[in-house]
């Protein structure tokens, strides 16, 4: 083995081992341990940031738990482990798929994602079933995950049909818009999105449980924001709309809702208050991945550096930045991590391959490594464990990557151009399976360089 070859091998290993040990610092057990606590019948939290930091059992004598998204399971039973037996305890449960350990009392229901399915719309009518009963006595946990706005659906007007719906979710993912515009959309359309989930509990005592798969600032896109107040309104509906040319895609029964409720006014709950006892907690977002993953890039020698200006970019226009941040950081330190979470955007043809915003993402750079210094290396990994429609969670890229792909018979051009990246991955042994990892915390990209 030469000494370049020697040096990408270790590149890919410092890589890989930065992915799993953040992936298991962020585990939903580990964060449910670090913001609550149950003394007796006091479940405490530990970093209240809205509301009471103890909540008294004994005031509720009916719980209810409504669970959505990527990391529904796990949180579901995170959440059990911590409180005392509940027999009467109901609750909804809507996750990718049905977990083979099942509690008593609850629901499960094993969503459609990307596209919502025929359990997306029963889980959303359970859940609606389950909490319009609720009064002051009752305390609802809704545990809200990112993948929620596909897993959990049910559209306003209800004579849209699910192949419908399933269509608009389908235009969305593949215009191009950042993800804010796109559940800005999905809460104008969606029965249980923009707060709605919550109002239908409004006289009960909520305490909304996030897993953030978006910005920040964002919150209330987390699965489109099924229980926090949405600050979206028409007019940026009709924005959306116009500038991405959308109502024309959309199907008929899709295209005529939009336009009735445009012309009716808000199609939003943004002027109703939230229910006066609701209260929010965030468990774990993509900044503690992120610090996780430099604390762990910091102990294997490289200069750490964070930069995520490029959140919601075009993935080409992705690539090409970040490695052009590396380069001016290793120029002080050769040893040089380049830390990106968030998402890239992928606007994708008609009959897109297989593949995922990651694995683009990584061949992009591949194509710019190619004929660069073989010192530096790329990882783009879904915190989820997938990536668009494969079972892979994202992809490794190196200088060799493209050269060793056309030895192969791939190329890589046309690989991206028809976003058909997985199959040359697989082929080079360069994808990242994790399995569906029961989180979701927005992507990581990783951007290594060492001297040569």
């Amino acid at each position: 083995m030469t000494t370049n070859q020697t040096t990408l091998a270790s590149l890919h290993r410092d890589a890989r081992t930065i992915l799993a040990a953040a992936l298991a610092d962020c585990s939903i057990p580990a964060a449910f341990a670090r913001a609550l606590a149950c003394n007796g019948r006091q479940l405490h939290r530990l970093r209240a940031r809205s509301g009471p930091e103890c909540l008294h059992l004994d005031d509720f004598p009916d719980i209810r738990i409504v669970a959505i998204g990527k990391a529904a399971a796990p949180m579901l039973d995170a959440l059990l482990a911590l409180l005392p037996d509940a027999p009467d305890l109901r609750g909804v449960c809507c996750a990718p798929a049905r977990p083979a350990l099942r509690h008593n009392g609850i629901q499960y229901f094993a969503g459609g994602h990307p596209l919502p399915n025929e359990d997306s719309l029963r889980a959303a009518r359970a859940a609606l079933d389950l909490l319009h009963s609720a009064d002051e006595h009752t305390l609802v946990f809704f545990l809200i995950s990112g993948g929620g706005s596909a897993l959990f659906e049910l559209p306003i007007d209800s004579n849209i049909p699910l192949e419908d719906t399933r269509r608009f979710h389908q235009i969305l993912i593949g215009c191009g818009a950042p993800i804010a515009e796109i559940n800005t959309l999905r809460k104008h359309f969606s029965a249980v999105k923009g707060g709605r989930l919550a109002l239908a509990a409004s006289r009960a005592t909520q305490l909304s449980l996030l897993v953030s798969d978006v910005p920040l600032d964002q919150l209330d896109a987390i699965a489109s924001g099924p229980t926090l107040p949405d600050r979206s309104t028409a007019a940026e509906v009709r924005k959306i709309l116009d500038r991405r040319r959308l109502l024309e895609q959309f199907p008929l029964s899709v295209r005529r809702f939009f336009e009735h409720s445009l012309a009716q006014g808000p199609a939003t709950h943004r002027n109703s208050p939230p229910p006066s006892r609701s209260y929010w907690e965030l468990m774990l977002s993509s900044d503690e991945f992120a610090q996780s993953s430099a604390r762990h890039a910091a102990a294997l020698g490289f200069h750490v550096v964070l930069d995520d200006h490029c959140d919601d970019w075009d993935y080409a226009r992705s690539a090409q930045y970040l490695l052009q941040q590396l380069e001016l950081a290793r120029r002080d330190h050769p040893r040089c991590c380049l830390i990106s979470v968030g998402e890239v955007t992928v606007q994708l043809n008609a009959t897109p391959g297989a593949g995922g915003r990651n694995q683009q993402f990584a061949l992009a750079c591949a194509e710019h490594l190619q004929n660069a210094a073989p010192t530096v290396l790329v990882l783009s990994a879904g915190t989820d464990g997938i990536d668009g429609n494969t079972t892979a969670a994202g992809a490794i890229a190196d200088a060799t990557t493209c050269m060793r792909a056309r030895s192969l018979h791939f190329d890589p051009e046309t690989a991206l151009r028809e976003f058909n990246t997985h199959p040359l991955f697989v082929a080079l042994g360069d994808t990242l399976v994790t399995g569906p990892t029961g989180n979701n915390l927005r992507d990581l990209r990783l951007l290594l360089a060492t001297e040569s």
